[in-house]
């Protein structure tokens, strides 16, 4: 089993644990506050410090500053890494510091002289609290890059467990302190995201001090590193965070277009990113220092090499994800969230939204992937480039498609933009290398493909037995129609891979406890 599948499947672990939470959190949210204009408003003002975060912290920051941080600790050593690091961290707090100070200037100003409806006024208002929070994720988000390059996976991806321990906390300890209604009470949630940011930097500091981290000031201005990562990270803002800037984008439009359409897409995006961020951001973690070191050692087939197998994990695990989310749909979604304020019909709207969605899971986690190939060769550019014009297809599909469609419409869109972006980038990276030599995964994949599709077809058929003879009513039903099938899926689609004769298939089991073998 190779190094990658050990490291990726370490942090995939926390990661899961994370995800797990995270999902108890969207379920606590779902029925504390179900679908509507309180759950848009909380949403949209979320969103823009999140998505501040992916763009000055986890996103293009750690895509410019892994591989020089990677460079220096190869050539120049552990003194001159960790100077070039405290100048790049100084760097990023001015900057945060000066965003957050512009930002809650400006949501004041709109507040105080803007004539806004309830719903945008309760947006501003959550806004204003949960602004700050950029600032606190960043920094946790530059400790975890530091951590990832310096081999360390796991640690740092248990500190958004604990992020999503806090906001389940703030849901019952602060939300009802502060009032009867629930447009009072959801300000108990922007108070926990605040501390939640907060607890997710102190989580890590304690390994870096480890690892021989002391921060220092170092002034960024004439700093030689601190101008390679800026250089590299300006294009690298909109290449890294083209998922979220859609989200944005088009969230703002369905707002306008009806209520109740960000809320309903948004649980679906949730149920999205637990796979996606299990596996697939566990391994384009795991791939960006690693490929960084290659890069930098002109290793350049051990590069296409890596950059192959984590494409094929990413492929096998993720295909049978998205046939799963695509077929059930409806029963995963009222498992999990149908309960207290969110009814049947909520099940309904997000589930026709995750139907439309799952198809782009595996185009989603691609693209991370071939992002950090680019970026492990210093090219933050051309995906800068390809994502610029995919983000402008997206809008556009999007407006076309919200008015008929509504959240089914973003799904769609999303799933096109993000499927035309795995392969501008594949064309662009084969133009880049000479050659990827991804011949054996084509073959590879059209056998995966098969699979997914007659696992796929076992679920439905699974459900569908399972509702006529039993129904939903009642939590053990629901756990049956949800289970059985994806345990039947499953089950195929690993015989199937195996009998294919897949290699991830086998070194994926590899990672289960190995069996005892009887004493004679």
């Amino acid at each position: 089993m190779s190094q990658m599948l050990k490291s990726s499947g370490a942090m995939a672990a926390a990661t899961l644990t994370s995800r797990l939470l995270g999902m108890v959190r969207v379920m606590v949210y779902a029925s504390f506050m179900g679908v509507g204009w309180v759950t848009d408003a909380f949403v949209l003002a979320f969103m823009v410090p999140n998505l501040f975060r992916r763009l000055l912290g986890e996103g293009a920051f750690t895509a410019a500053f892994i591989p020089v941080f990677k460079e220096k600790e190869k050539v120049a050593g552990e003194a001159d890494m960790w100077h070039a690091a405290n100048g790049v961290i100084s760097g990023l707090v001015l900057v945060l510091a000066a965003v957050v100070g512009v930002g809650m200037a400006g949501i004041m100003l709109a507040l105080e002289w803007g004539d806004w409806s309830g719903v945008t006024l309760l947006m501003l208002r959550l806004l204003r609290v949960m602004f700050p929070y950029l600032l606190l994720v960043c920094l946790a988000a530059a400790f975890m890059a530091m951590l990832n390059a310096r081999g360390h996976f796991f640690i740092p991806a248990m500190g958004s467990a604990l992020l999503n321990v806090v906001m389940i906390a703030s849901v019952y300890g602060i939300a009802p302190l502060l009032g009867e209604r629930l447009d009072e009470r959801i300000f108990g949630l922007a108070i926990g995201v605040l501390v939640a940011g907060a607890l997710q930097a102190l989580f890590q500091w304690p390994l870096l001090r480890r690892e021989g981290f002391r921060y220092r000031w170092v002034a960024p201005w004439r700093n030689h590193t601190v101008n390679v990562v800026v250089q590299r990270m300006v294009p690298g803002i909109l290449g890294v965070a083209a998922f979220q800037l859609n989200i944005l984008l088009t969230q703002g439009l369905a707002f306008a277009v009806d209520r109740g359409i960000v809320s309903a897409f948004d649980y679906a995006v949730r149920l999205m990113e637990l796979p996606q961020g299990v596996f697939g951001i566990s391994l384009a973690t795991f791939l960006l220092p690693t490929l960084s070191g290659l890069a930098t050692d002109k290793d350049y087939a051990g590069f296409r090499a890596t950059l192959r197998q984590g494409m094929g994990y990413l492929l096998f695990v993720n295909l049978l994800a998205s046939v799963l989310l695509l077929l059930l749909a409806e029963p995963i979604l009222r498992l999990l969230f149908e309960r207290g304020r969110f009814d049947s019909g909520d099940t309904r709207a997000a589930a026709w939204a995750l139907r439309c969605l799952a198809p782009s899971l595996v185009a989603y986690s691609l693209v991370n992937v071939l992002a950090r190939a680019f970026y492990a060769l210093g090219d933050t550019q051309t995906p800068m480039r390809i994502s610029v014009f995919c983000l402008a297809l997206n809008a556009v599909l999007v407006y076309c498609l919200i008015w008929e469609f509504k959240q089914g419409g973003m799904g769609i869109a999303n799933t096109l933009s993000a499927s035309l972006n795995v392969g501008l980038l594949l064309h662009a990276l084969r133009r880049k290398l000479a050659r990827l030599g991804l011949r054996t995964l084509r073959r590879e994949a059209l056998a995966l493909f098969g699979a997914a599709a007659a696992a796929g077809l076992v679920a439905w058929l699974v459900w569908l037995a399972w509702n006529r003879a039993v129904g939903h009513a009642g939590l053990p039903r629901r756990l049956g129609e949800t289970f059985l099938p994806i345990t039947a899926a499953t089950a195929v689609y690993f015989g199937l891979a195996l009998r294919l004769k897949i290699p991830y298939a086998r070194d994926l089991l590899s990672l289960l406890p190995a069996r005892r073998k009887p004493r004679p």
